[in-house]
């Protein structure tokens, strides 16, 4: 059995035409998950903190936790230099 010109170009239009296919079903699958993908990312880039931004604002809570521990250990100072003076003795009038 021999295979015509023509038989030939059947058969290769036949194959391209399968390629074709497989192509745009698999084409639209990969460019679904490619968007699903772009969709993601963009969720975790609006939603999630970088390690910049969060040791930024690790930085700024300590520093205001420091301030509050000054202040604290200023108002512990005041109240020792309080109870620390001598009574004075009251004059009868």
């Amino acid at each position: 059995m021999t295979i015509g010109p023509l038989e030939m170009f059947y058969l290769l239009a036949f194959v391209a035409a399968g390629v074709a296919g497989i192509y745009w079903r698999w084409g639209a699958a990969i460019g679904k998950v490619a968007d699903d993908l772009a969709a993601h990312k963009l969720h975790v880039a609006e939603h999630y903190v970088t390690k910049t931004g969060l040791a930024e604002q690790t930085t700024q809570i300590m520093k205001a936790i420091d301030g509050v521990a000054d202040r604290l250990d200023g108002v512990n100072q005041r109240l020792d230099r309080v109870f620390e003076q001598p009574k004075t003795a009251r004059r009868a009038t």
